[in-house]
This record gives C-alpha cells, structure tokens and sequence, in this order.
C-alpha cells in the first residue's frame, strides 16, 4: 500500500514539475530573480494561500497568458516578491 501511494506521488510530481518550471521562469523574469528566488517566492505564495505549489504555479502561468489572476493570490504573490527582495537586500 506505502509503495502505491509513494508511487503516486511521484507521478503527480513528474506532472507538475514542467508547468512548476514554467511558473518559475515567468517569476524570473517578470521580477528578475534567480533561479532559486522564483522558487522560494512560488513557495511562499504556496505557505501563506494554504494551496499547492503546482496550484499557485498554474495561477502564475494562466495570468501569463493573460487570465486574471485570483484576487488573493495577487496579494500573496506582491507580498512574497517583496520579502524576497529585502531578504536579498539584507543578504547582500
């Protein structure tokens, strides 16, 4: 049963790993940020909506394409860009 659900798992992830790729070069290049500052700001979007990453990545690369975005996430991600970039400030 443990190997099944493991299993499922990891399809899902193998899923939403290229629309999660796609999320993360839209927040690159829309704030310009690295690599790994996309990510940590798409995972903090994911902590404070309560939502999954692949959820909040879905949101990001809909509104790229020119669908709204949901209203809450629009705050959430303002809010993630701005802590990244004071963490970063701070850091360097």
């Amino acid at each position: 049963m443990e190997l099944l659900q493991e299993n499922e798992q990891l399809q899902q992830a193998m899923e939403s790993r290229p629309v999660i790729d796609m999320a993360r070069g839209v927040v690159m290049a829309g704030y310009g940020c690295p690599p790994q500052g996309a990510w940590e700001i798409l995972v903090t979007v994911s902590q404070h909506a309560n939502i999954k990453p692949r959820h909040v990545a879905e949101a990001v690369t809909a509104a790229a394409t020119g669908r709204p975005m949901p209203h809450p996430l629009q705050g959430y991600l303002a809010a993630a860009v701005r802590e990244w970039r004071t963490e970063s400030e701070t850091a360097g």
